[in-house]
């Protein structure tokens, strides 16, 4: 199997079940930007220790994007496809993201101005995804105006709440650690 197979050279993209579209298309922009977001996650992660709590945190919200990319790559009469939790977010996705932004909130003092990234490495890259979740987001809301998102599609909410989640992150990651409150 050759990697290359010369069909998007007229600037077509093919989808998730099928059909093309152009790459300049809403969809493939958002899904591009979605795709981004997750390799720029892994760049944080190869800055932990596999040990570290943040490590799987990070794969798991890889994975998760995963899923909002695969509704974006898919075309809106193939939408009866797709499989909640898969292929669709839902809200439980979303609604999952804020206890885990509550309890990382309560590791640290949460700064009282604008934050200049670079602090380290890990929250260095936690902001630079953090921007691509954001850029992702506008996708999102560009393909929910164009009709290729359905209006009760939890993608939005998702990408939002995730750039919250990954703000969290990098100011945790930057020190003042205090220990969690989870369990306690």
């Amino acid at each position: 199997m050759k990697i290359y197979t010369r069909k998007g050279d007229d600037g077509s993209t093919g989808l998730l079940y099928g059909g093309r579209v152009p790459k300049s298309g809403a969809g493939p922009v958002a899904y591009g930007d979605a795709d981004e977001a997750v390799a720029a996650l892994g760049l944080a992660r190869a800055e932990c220790s596999p040990d570290d709590e943040l490590f799987g945190i990070l794969v798991d919200l890889q994975r998760q994007i995963f899923v909002a990319g695969a509704e974006l790559a898919t075309a809106p009469e193939n939408r009866h496809k797709l499989t909640d939790g898969t292929t669709r977010v839902t809200a439980g996705m979303v609604e999952a993201l804020e206890p885990l932004i509550d309890d990382v909130t309560g590791r640290f003092e949460a700064p009282r101005e604008f934050v200049i990234p670079g602090e380290n490495r890990v929250s260095a890259a936690l902001d630079l995804a953090r921007t691509v979740v954001r850029r992702a987001e506008r996708g999102a809301v560009a393909a929910t105006a164009e009709g290729w998102l359905e209006p009760g599609s939890h993608v939005v909410a998702y990408l939002n709440r995730l750039s919250d989640l990954i703000w969290t992150l990098a100011r945790w990651q930057e020190g003042g650690f205090r220990p969690s409150r989870a369990g306690t």
